[in-house]
């Protein structure tokens, strides 16, 4: 004997077609008030701002950021979490032994942490690091410009002193 299981058995939709009937009559959730309604407006309204700003971190730093963007949550009154704060880790080190590399890298963390439309005092913060070490990198290099123009000058100096004995050496 062959038994359909669709007559022994409801399926899931009519078991919870069934279940739906059965709560209509009630509502799980309680309304909010107008001052609760304000605050998950709110909520919402910052949650899009700290998400928007720490995509625009993201974004900028590119393969210096460490990981993606990290979230501090705030439930609301609704239930809902909303993000309030944010923060992306980006590698600020300077390069060791490459000021030039050093200078790229610290312009990239600067524009990366200057890139939201209104950067936080700890972005502030993070682009003037990045700002000094560009200027130590640079010192560094004018410095290596510097020891290069002694070393040409004074294989200029040997050049021209070698020059001139040749020459004055032939002359007598």
């Amino acid at each position: 004997m062959i038994i359909d299981s669709t007559q022994i058995r409801p399926t899931a939709e009519s078991f919870f077609s069934n279940e739906k009937k059965k709560d209509s009559g009630f509502s799980s959730r309680t309304e909010l008030t107008e001052a609760e309604e304000k605050e998950v407006r709110e909520l919402k309204k910052i949650d899009q701002e700290v998400k928007t700003h720490e995509q625009a971190h993201l974004a900028a730093a590119g393969d210096l950021a460490r990981g993606g963007a990290s979230y501090t949550y705030t439930t609301g009154p609704d239930g809902g979490r909303y993000a309030t704060a944010g923060e992306v880790d980006i590698d600020i080190s300077p390069v060791k032994g490459d000021p030039k590399e050093t200078i790229r890298k610290m312009q990239k963390v600067r524009r990366a942490a200057l890139a939201p439309v209104d950067p936080s005092p700890q972005d502030r913060s993070v682009a003037a690091t990045a700002a000094r070490e560009i200027a130590k990198a640079q010192a560094e290099l004018n410095s290596q410009a510097g020891k290069s123009d002694e070393d040409t000058k004074s294989k200029l100096a040997a050049y021209t002193n070698e020059y001139t004995e040749s020459i004055f050496s032939k002359a007598i």
